[in-house]
C-alpha cells in the first residue's frame, strides 16, 4: 500500500534538474542562468565552463545533471538537447548582525536560491 505513481509533468521530449539551497543570491544566480538559456546545452556548458561568476560551477553542475537525466531516464539524444528553462527562486534568507561602532550592530542578510533548468530534445531543423 503506498500512494499512487504521479504522472509526469514534463513531456516526453524533457527532462529536468533541480539544485536547491544554493548559496547566493537569486539575483546573481539569475545572471548566470540568463547566460544559458535557449542555448544548445554543448554551448552552454562551454559558457558556463569559461564564465567568471563564482556560482557558474554550482549551474554547470545542475546543467550536467539535467543532461544525464536526459540521457539516462529518458532516453533523448544529447547531441540535439537545448535548455528550454532556466529559472531561479527565492529560499530561506539566513539574518545575521554584525558589531559596529559606538555599541551598535547592523543586520547582514544571506540569502539561498533554488535553480531548476529544463532541457528539451530538439528537432534538427530547430537546433541548427
Amino acid at each position: 500500500m503506498g500512494k499512487p505513481k504521479l504522472e509526469r509533468q514534463l513531456a516526453d521530449n524533457e527532462a529536468k534538474s533541480v539544485h536547491r539551497m544554493i548559496r547566493v543570491s537569486p539575483q546573481k544566480l539569475n545572471l548566470v542562468a540568463q547566460l544559458i538559456r535557449g542555448k544548445k546545452a554543448q554551448n552552454a556548458l562551454n559558457d558556463l565552463e569559461f564564465s567568471n561568476k563564482r556560482i557558474a560551477g554550482t549551474v554547470r553542475k545542475c546543467l550536467q545533471s539535467a543532461i544525464a537525466n536526459a540521457e539516462n531516464n529518458h532516453d533523448l539524444d544529447v547531441d540535439s538537447l537545448v535548455v528550454k528553462e532556466a529559472h531561479v527562486g527565492h529560499s530561506i534568507v539566513m539574518k545575521r548582525f554584525m558589531a559596529r561602532g559606538r555599541g551598535k550592530a547592523s543586520r547582514i542578510q544571506k540569502p539561498f536560491a533554488h535553480l531548476t533548468i529544463i532541457v528539451k530534445e530538439a528537432e534538427e531543423e530547430e537546433a541548427a
